[in-house]
């Protein structure tokens, strides 16, 4: 079973939904994270940790070392690093020799920036800016590649009927744990095939 290399574990959103799945399949894993109290959480559950912060080459080397370089690399980071540290990741990877990495973006990202009204533009548009440098530093890398673009992230239980589209205009909501469970599928091909993907629930609104 093919070891996963996580970037973005450490908190309570997509990636660590993606850690948990990797645990009931007993998939070997590995994660950067960077507190103790992150580490201590996730070794608990058997899953290996690298303490440090992915705009350390050291601390992604490390990381990177434990897995080996046939893991899939999975990053779920965001944060006013986060081009920085994407671009840390896939350039340390790619000197190694890793071959497929998977980025969990956001809607609005790249060519779907026009989709964005001006009001989110303005609340969100310098996240997204940052993501989307993310997302063309993976695109011109040499590794076969999908980016996922979640729309509205909520923290619902998982109802298995979000849905992933390419090429078309996309707006909604969707619960991290779908998303996390559409990621790992994605893995489970032989190839992702350089794509990227939108992902929302229809119809879904949040809970009162």
């Amino acid at each position: 079973m093919k070891t996963w290399v996580i970037f973005g574990a450490g908190g309570k959103g997509v990636g660590a939904h993606i850690a948990d799945i990797g645990v009931t399949q007993q998939r070997p894993i590995i994660a950067l994270v960077r507190s103790e109290e992150a580490a201590n959480r996730l070794e608990e559950k058997g899953i290996k940790t690298v303490i440090g912060d992915a705009i350390d080459a050291k601390a992604v080397e490390a990381v990177l070392t434990l897995a080996g370089k046939e893991a899939d690399i999975i990053s779920t980071m965001g944060g006013e690093n986060d081009y920085l540290a994407h671009r840390t990741v896939i350039d340390t990877a790619e000197k190694m020799g890793f071959q497929r990495m998977l980025m969990v973006s956001s809607l609005g990202c790249g060519d779907s920036w026009v989709t964005l009204s001006d009001r989110a533009k303005a609340t969100f548009g310098q996240a997204v800016r940052e993501k989307s440098l993310a997302e063309v530093w993976l695109q011109t890398s040499r590794f076969d590649y999908a980016i996922v673009r979640p729309g509205g992230l909520l923290n619902g239980e998982e109802t298995g009927n979000a849905q992933l589209y390419q090429n078309e205009e996309i707006h909604g909501l969707v619960n991290r744990r779908d998303v996390a469970r559409l990621v790992t599928q994605l893995l489970e091909t032989d190839l992702l095939e350089d794509q990227v993907y939108a992902v929302v629930e229809p119809g879904l609104v949040p809970s009162k």
